[in-house]
């Protein structure tokens, strides 16, 4: 039997900047959740994440209907569908993108993170490049499931730094993979199995980089089956905190397997 889900997205520009360059995916007759927090400023950032998120509902849709439909980039054995699909999706959204860099001077440099959810009948496949996070609450414990491909999280695995030095580390907010900024990419792709009740939250930095995870913790569980009133208030409490990046949020709770 499939998984039912219950879901809910929203971007906001949160409070020091002037355009929103996050995009989201919410698309749950396709089980497919997609975040992407872009990044080359002048609205290429923009530009780079709406590219992830179309190509990645066009090629959902393509391909949960038509049982033939080519890969859009080369399948990997040992991989399920549902993991082929995420790492296919990603890898030609960065390919997309890395071409427009260098064929249009005015998208030089951009880029993307991007990490998506698919969920197959039994499982939740977790996809992502860069910092942008899925966390998965079930009960009262709030899991990271993504590793941040950054430099404070390299550094981390060098050094045991205090958190006073995490919060001052300089290059912090340094990412070391992202959607087009190669022609080719390293997708991390992972499979949970979910439970019922559980509620996957995928998110940009501007969340994460605002609230701690006991903060988020508690904004989740106080919020209980509202999923609407949960995001807003988790996208209220990082704009309460400084707001100085876009945040989105979507969240998924798995109502029956």
């Amino acid at each position: 039997m499939a998984i039912r889900l219950s879901s809910f997205g929203e971007t906001n520009v949160g409070r020091k900047r002037t355009h929103n360059e996050d995009n989201l995916l919410v698309l749950p007759e396709a089980r497919l959740f997609v975040v992407a927090d872009g990044m080359g400023g002048h609205a290429c950032g923009e530009v780079a994440s709406e590219i992830v998120i179309t190509n990645m509902r066009e090629y959902f849709d393509r391909a949960l209907g038509d049982g033939e439909a080519t890969w859009p980039a080369r399948e990997e054995r040992g991989r399920s569908i549902g993991e082929n699909m995420l790492n296919a999706g990603i890898k030609f959204s960065n390919y997309v993108i890395w071409e427009k860099g260098h064929s249009d001077a005015r998208f030089k440099n951009m880029g993307t993170t991007v990490v998506a959810m698919h969920f197959d009948d039994d499982s939740a496949v977790i996809a992502h490049v860069g910092d942008s996070r899925c966390y998965r609450l079930r009960g009262d414990v709030l899991t990271q499931i993504t590793e941040d491909h950054s430099l404070l999280n390299d550094y981390k695995k060098m050094a045991v730094l205090t958190p006073e030095e995490e919060a001052n580390f300089p290059h912090k907010n340094i990412i070391v993979r992202a959607c087009g900024l190669k022609e080719d990419v390293k997708v991390d792709v992972q499979t949970d199995p979910p439970q019922v009740g559980d509620v996957y939250m995928l998110c940009s930095d501007g969340l994460s980089g605002e609230i701690e995870d006991d903060g988020i913790l508690k904004i989740m569980v106080d919020a209980g089956a509202d999923l609407e009133a949960m995001v807003n208030r988790l996208i209220d409490q990082a704009c309460e905190n400084g707001g100085k990046d876009n945040v989105t949020v979507i969240v998924a709770r798995i109502d029956a397997l």
